[in-house]
């Protein structure tokens, strides 16, 4: 699909694609390119309303009522998780009965690592894989120090060969952050099983880009956010998924009163509710929510393997093109992102000596993508691809201009010598 040659192939691609009529979902600034909803979600167009609707009119009106059903419709918060859960589901491979919506990434994390390690007493190992988002591998030391346990760190090429007989948990995260590459999670999952550990999946690259099938890898444990590809807003809640198998027995360590089996009953003494409901812990974010059931929308008539191969057309051009017009002419800037399909999540990453600077021409020009460290090495240039309303003549014009960029030296400004505080 990514042999078009002008841009009127590339726009003829976009009319003839099934998710041309989803960029109407988001508000997508004139004029902009934007390549960074691996970091935060476009704002998909509803969203507005419902926060007028939800703050103005539940909130403002109904107040305290509207934790119960409405009588024109609106309200029921109680039932708010739970409803955005059944749309995320379907998008992880899961059912709506063994997902949580709530909490944070990292309170997330700490919650399902606790109750993997509770689970394989005689063990005495979490196994992180290094190069993982900095909170995973923080919340991991964590809880290793709290619970006296030792963490390994695993080869990234190779973190099934840390996983042996004191392994308690691997935890791994789907697709890289920095590069975009992407673990086989049924061959890990089934791998590391087969020696005794438990598995915990880290979806937030992954969860909206890519198909997922959480039941079908009969994963142990995942957690996702949901403001990346799910287009939740910024600080949008995570997910947590427990697999039903280990519903009941998995003990998760904050016991808040959310995750009561009777919450309204005002016990003194903790009963956990059933199924995933005791994975809840306090108040659920109401106004957080609402946007996220509706953002969700976005994905209403949209199967993944469409989107996977809107992602992977939007992404083998930008390879292509980088190859073809920048690769020649400056071959310091380094692909890092895996072209094998199987091992490619929905983002483009390239290494290059002045990474920051050609991101924050690229902004300045209305390209938006980002920049992350990856230690000793200059940095990596990151874009993401959401296909729900990334286009490929955005990719025409975004590779235009980078070699422009490139070509006048934009990136080595002065005024990129210093770093944002958020880069």
């Amino acid at each position: 699909m990514t042999d078009l040659t002008t841009r009127a192939d590339a726009e003829r691609l976009d009319e003839q694609s099934p998710l041309a009529h989803t960029r109407a979902r988001f508000h997508v600034p004139a004029g902009l390119i934007y390549l960074d909803g691996n970091s935060l979600g476009a704002l998909p167009a509803g969203v507005p309303a419902r926060l007028a609707r939800v703050v103005e009119e539940e909130w403002g009106r109904g107040l305290i009522r509207s934790w119960n059903p409405l009588p024109d419709g609106g309200g029921d918060w109680i039932g708010l998780s739970a409803r955005v859960a059944a749309r995320i589901a379907p998008l992880v491979g899961a059912r709506p009965a063994d997902l949580h919506v709530g909490d944070s990434t990292s309170v997330s994390l700490f919650k399902t690592i606790v109750a993997a390690a509770r689970l394989r007493p005689d063990r005495r190992v979490i196994v992180v894989e290094p190069s993982t988002f900095p909170t995973d591998g923080y919340i991991a030391a964590g809880v290793a120090d709290l619970l006296g346990l030792e963490l390994r760190w695993c080869d990234p090429a190779d973190p099934l060969a840390a996983v042996d007989d004191d392994v308690a948990l691997l935890t791994l995260t789907h697709v890289d952050f920095r590069t975009g590459a992407m673990y086989d999670l049924p061959g890990l999952t089934a791998a590391a099983q087969a020696r005794g550990a438990l598995v915990q999946w880290d979806l937030c690259h992954s969860a909206g880009a890519v198909p997922v099938d959480l039941g079908g890898a009969d994963a142990d444990l995942a957690v996702g956010c949901t403001y990346k590809y799910l287009n939740g807003g910024p600080g949008s809640p995570a997910f947590t998924w427990v697999n039903p198998r280990l519903h009941g027995v998995a003990r998760q360590p904050i016991t808040g009163w959310m995750g009561h089996a009777a919450p309204f009953a005002m016990a003194r003494d903790y009963e956990p509710a059933a199924g995933i409901g005791q994975w809840a812990s306090g108040t659920h974010q109401v106004l957080a929510l609402s946007a996220l059931d509706t953002a969700l929308e976005a994905f209403d008539g949209v199967t993944m393997d469409q989107v996977r191969a809107a992602s992977l057309s939007l992404t083998d051009l930008f390879i292509r093109l980088l190859d073809e017009r920048c690769r020649p002419r400056w071959p310091e800037l380094e692909v890092v992102t895996p072209r094998d399909h199987a091992r490619r999540g929905s983002q483009v990453s390239f290494r290059h000596p002045h990474a920051y600077g050609v991101v924050q021409a690229l902004i300045a020009r209305g390209v938006v993508g980002d920049f992350r460290d990856d230690g000793s090495r200059p940095g990596i240039a990151r874009f993401g691809f959401t296909p729900l309303y990334v286009r490929h003549v955005d990719v025409l014009d975004a590779v235009e201009h980078l070699v422009e960029v490139l070509d006048g030296r934009e990136h080595l400004d002065p005024a990129y010598a210093a770093r944002n505080a958020v880069t």
